[in-house]
């Protein structure tokens, strides 16, 4: 279908994580629409869309107008018209919905309140450096539960209790809802909970003093995917269903005010034709590459030369014999988001592992590996376990219920461990998924320790979050940082001011491998800078050893290495060290 002599208005809104289209015809229509995640793939994502489009109304004419946290970069390279978020989503209410007092929007790491009052200016207001209120937590918490965002909804309408959540900005906030989860609390209500403590972030932080005033109206993905999220803020506003307007098409908000307007905004008229063929042929300019650091490897064989000049110190191993009565040692480290556990033989090699994500239950993951030892074992009576240790977030609890022999503080088992990799080891940084250790040793003793207090911008979640933001699985996210001609130094920043540093290098056409591969610079500069507030290297000594479950991903390892021009050494069960340390020291006293 050809429509070369129409002519539509068409905006585009690039957030963080998803791209909006609206496109109006000359009566003020939609005639096509689209909301995508675009996994960092902006240019994939647009032309997609467009040829989608193209399927639609054929070639045509149009104006086009992009909004947006990632847009304006891309609307400067392709020169195409610009208009701020909240201007376009205050057009589209001032024209379609006149009634509106209160505008709330929500995306996926940002939220905004526009109050409208007649004669005055629109007051806009947008969270600053806190997405706790956004649609970002909200997905965080599906991640925990192993459900898609949308099956929150179906839970949080069967809740019968709301339980406070500090809706907080990046990692921590997991910590609150895995206590709930610990409690065997539903999770039911854990998500009407996260609900609550969402609508409640955002009116404390954005109305500050101002007067809500209905018809207060909805717009966003949140909002528009989550019915049971609206429920939530009429609520805490103390409004009823009739004071509230919740649009059709509610994510597409600010992409409808482009469209309208397209005819005082856009940078002239062009056909969808050109726009795909500019989508698809321009490209980054060299000018673009600046501020970025250096590659990590520069190709597979580097990585894999490597790997083996670096002799990964392997932990001997054994076979678990249960023929025959046998001594065996048991160290577990029960932390707060996994647990470990390693079984030592009498000369100290490790003859079983196991590595579990406590879903919010620590004491139920531990019965369950003990359960996976005992059916994997032949004869289970023949293993004697002569002395056993716990250490890590919940040491007291697997000690207590379990009958330990010993408890160790989780910085003495990861020191142990680590002296088993380099007995002459000056420095351990231990990082797990929401914590951070280091220390530091002087004699072959520990001189200081520092762990992360507030901060979780150098810990493990730190890049999970932003991976599982970008559609990718941790480990592929790892790969692709190896390999990043050039990644982006993204700087020392907590998370939810990174998201500023990626959403810009987005804009400026970054691709995700060199994003990713900054993420790994960035982790070792927040440990080092950041929160242990290095002035010089040279207090990390000579021997760095490095573990904890974030080592897994090697260009992490050789970011610290291009930083610190140390070689690093680490172990081939880097997530296993404190279980490992704690077994260590279970032989050790038990052959005191």
């Amino acid at each position: 279908m050809e429509n070369s002599e129409t002519l539509y208005s068409v905006g585009v809104d690039i957030g963080s994580t998803t791209m909006k289209v609206a496109a109006l015809d000359e009566r003020g229509e939609l005639v096509f629409s689209a909301y995508q995640r675009h996994q960092a793939d902006i240019r994939g994502t647009a032309a997609q869309l467009a040829h989608q489009f193209r399927e639609v109304v054929g070639d045509c004419r149009l104006r086009l107008v992009v909004t947006g946290s990632v847009g304006m970069g891309y609307a400067q390279r392709l020169d195409i018209g610009f208009v701020q978020e909240v201007v376009a989503a205050a057009e589209t209410v001032k024209r379609r919905y006149p009634e509106v007092g209160t505008l709330i929007d929500m995306g996926g790491e940002d939220s905004k309140m526009i109050f409208f009052e007649k004669g005055k200016v629109p007051d806009i207001r947008m969270n600053g450096s806190c997405a706790g209120g956004t649609g970002a937590f909200i997905d965080q918490t599906a991640m925990l539960f192993h459900v898609e965002t949308k099956e929150l909804n179906a839970l949080a309408e069967q809740a019968e209790s709301i339980h406070p959540i500090a809706s907080r900005c990046g990692v921590f906030s997991k910590t609150d809802i895995q206590n709930l989860m610990s409690r065997n609390i539903s999770r039911a209500d854990i998500a009407a909970s996260v609900f609550n403590a969402v609508a409640m972030q955002v009116v404390s932080s954005l109305a500050r003093g101002m007067d809500i005033t209905p018809t207060v109206f909805f717009c966003g993905g949140p909002f528009a995917f989550l019915p049971e999220l609206q429920k939530h803020f009429r609520r805490v506003l103390g409004l009823s269903e009739q004071q509230c307007l919740l649009p059709e098409n509610a994510q597409l908000i600010p992409a409808t005010g482009c469209a309208l307007l397209a005819e005082s905004h856009s940078h002239g008229i062009l056909t969808l034709d050109q726009l795909i063929r500019t989508i698809e042929e321009k490209r980054d300019t060299p000018q673009q590459l600046d501020n970025r650091l250096p590659c990590l490897f520069t190709s597979k064989k580097e990585y894999d030369h490597w790997l083996q000049a670096e002799n990964i110190y392997k932990v001997p191993r054994a076979a678990l014999v249960s023929d025959t009565p046998s001594t065996y040692y048991l160290g577990v480290d029960s932390g707060s988001t996994t647990t470990k556990l390693v079984l030592l033989n009498a000369d100290g090699d490790i003859v079983y592992t196991d590595y579990q994500r406590n879903e919010g239950d620590s004491f139920k993951a531990f019965c369950g590996m003990l359960q996976t030892l005992y059916q994997s074992t032949p004869n289970p009576d023949n293993v004697v376990i002569a002395a056993s240790a716990a250490t890590g977030y919940g040491e007291n609890l697997i000690k207590t219920a379990f009958n330990f022999d010993y408890g160790i503080v989780e910085t003495m088992a990861h020191f142990s461990a680590a002296k088993q990799v380099e007995p002459a080891v000056s420095f351990v940084l231990d990082i797990g998924g929401q914590d951070m250790k280091a220390i530091f040793v002087e004699n072959g003793s520990i001189r200081r320790m520092e762990i992360n207090e507030a901060c979780s911008s150098g810990c493990g979640s730190f890049i999970e979050t932003f991976a599982n933001m970008m559609g990718y699985p941790v480990a592929q996210f790892a790969e692709l940082s190896c390999y990043a001609p050039h990644p982006c130094d993204l700087g020392t920043r907590c998370t939810v001011f990174m998201n500023s540093k990626v959403k810009q290098a987005m804009q400026e056409g970054a691709a995700v491998d060199d994003i990713a591969a900054g993420f790994s610079y960035s982790v070792v500069k927040n440990c080092l800078f950041k929160v242990l507030k290095l002035k010089n290297i040279e207090e990390l000594g000579p021997h760095v050893v490095v573990q904890g479950g974030t080592f897994r991903n090697h260009s992490i390892v050789r970011a610290l290495e291009r930083m610190t021009g140390r070689h690093v050494a680490f172990s081939d069960i880097p997530e296993l060290m404190g279980a490992y340390g704690a077994a260590l020291y279970a032989r050790s006293m038990h052959n005191a």
